[in-house]
């Protein structure tokens, strides 16, 4: 018997939906994105095609098709399927979907899959819980984060699960889905007479920044804002669209991988001398809210690491960039931090400074403790041993002596920018030792290192 008004319960439902929710795909096929792993033969479509879904992590940005997938899954997967939020659950709910999956388990041989979004919320300890029934495979584990799960989520259910990161959709998928938005007759807007300019859905697609949801929900709120009947005509051009979605925004977690993907990405423009790439990731670091300090910070040390004495003026524009951050702050200092990332990206490369910390720090945890050399010492007066040689007193500043008691070299200049002339002095200092300095080989502080060539006079 056909209950009426549970149908018009159901229509008033549906009606009362957000566009996002109503024009949820019902197949793979009208899935949106993340090809990298749901395309034709690959694993996770394998997976469901099969039914045979074992327990996954879902990992990405908002609006990207976490919970939908999932729904999917819902809807073509022979097994029972639970739902819960981290949010809004507690341990005694998990407990109760648990042990009701072990019953169902032993009475009838049916599998249960558990889809827990933003798994994230729950701590380790309530993880925990889960973890059992997971490894023994009483629940198969549909977990959804927009946190690292290698960070957010229990290690021990990382390892028994696949992990399945979500990427952003690109402009063309999210104007895919606008398209199929306004045909469609039975959930979307095509029962209107509606008309999306193209300008309006390029848009929207951009300022969406890949969150298929957020472009549908500024879709709606355009094509309500104009709506006057159902029989009159509705136009979304440009200015509808701008003002439906007003500010784009930034997928930014202070603590998460944006916030370490994007500085990875500025230090490595820098160090790669691309001033444009180096200043869009500093812009897309300050409009996300990141702290101007933590990239002030960024900008000393890359100084010292990737320009060095290849150009000695950059630790210095660094120093001045950081001493005026902190004192004036936003949004002034934007204007300082991009003329010091500008700098230090177009300046010559070196990092032997950093190279030659690094080798021999190495050198004084692995090998024998070098002894400071008597006529180094502070102590006075010396009674014994070779007096210390005072360089000032030479008429070229230099003066032949020992000051480490072993022939290493663990700095090699490069031959860019400043260095270059560093790396002619050093020569010229071999020239009137007459013995090279060494490079030193693991194990070994007597590997010979290259020669410089020798000039009998100093350089200016």
């Amino acid at each position: 018997m056909v209950d009426l008004f549970e149908t018009r319960r159901q229509q008033h439902r549906t009606a009362a939906e957000p566009l996002a929710s109503r024009m949820r795909p019902r197949s793979l096929d009208g899935f949106a994105g993340q090809s990298h792993f749901l395309g034709p033969g690959k694993l996770l479509r394998r997976m469901l095609e099969a039914d045979r879904i074992s327990s996954v992590l879902f990992y990405g940005p908002p609006g990207t098709g976490k919970t939908t997938l999932a729904e999917l899954i819902a809807n073509s997967t022979s097994a029972h399927f639970e739902r819960g939020n981290a949010a809004a659950v507690g341990v005694k709910d998990v407990r109760f979907v648990l042990d009701a999956a072990r019953s169902r388990l032993e009475q009838d041989g049916k599998r249960t899959i558990f889809f827990l979004d933003e798994i994230h919320r729950f701590n380790k300890a309530q993880q925990d819980v889960l973890l059992g029934d997971v490894e023994r495979g009483v629940v198969t584990l549909i977990g959804a984060t927009t946190e690292n799960p290698y960070f957010a989520v229990n290690s021990a259910l990382v390892s028994r699960s696949q992990v399945f990161q979500f990427e952003p959709l690109s402009e063309e998928e999210v104007m895919g889905v606008l398209r199929r938005a306004i045909a469609d007759g039975e959930r979307g807007f095509g029962g209107l007479a509606l008309t999306v300019d193209d300008e309006a859905l390029a848009h929207l697609a951009t300022n969406s920044d890949g969150d298929a949801r957020r472009a549908l929900t500024a879709l709606e709120i355009a094509v309500r804002s104009e709506q006057r009947g159902d029989d009159q005509p509705i136009v979304v051009s440009l200015a509808v669209a701008e003002q439906s979605i007003q500010h784009k925004a930034i997928v930014y977690d202070r603590s998460g991988d944006e916030h370490y993907d994007a500085i990875s990405a500025f230090i490595k423009a820098v160090r790669g001398s691309d001033p444009d790439a180096a200043v869009y990731w500093l812009a897309k670091m300050l409009v996300a809210g990141e702290d101007p300090m933590f990239i002030a910070r960024r900008i000393a040390i890359l100084a010292s690491e990737d320009i060095g004495n290849a150009d000695p003026r950059g630790i210095v524009v660094a120093n001045a960039a950081y001493d005026i951050t902190h004192r004036i702050g936003l949004p002034e200092c934007r204007i300082t931090l991009a003329q010091a990332t500008i700098y230090l990206a177009t300046a010559p490369k070196s990092n032997a400074s950093y190279a030659a910390v690094n080798a021999a720090m190495q050198d004084v945890k692995h090998r024998r403790t070098q002894p400071v050399p008597k006529y180094l010492r502070s102590s006075k007066p010396r009674k014994e041993g070779q007096a210390y040689a005072y360089a000032h007193d030479t008429d070229t500043g230099f003066v032949d002596q020992d000051y480490l008691g072993v022939n290493t070299a663990f700095y090699t200049p490069t031959d860019r920018g400043y260095e270059r002339r560093i790396a002619e002095y050093l020569a010229w200092v071999d020239g009137q030792r007459g013995v090279p300095r060494q490079a030193p080989a693991p194990g070994s502080r007597d590997h010979a290192g290259e020669t410089g060539d020798k000039d009998p006079n100093p350089p200016n």
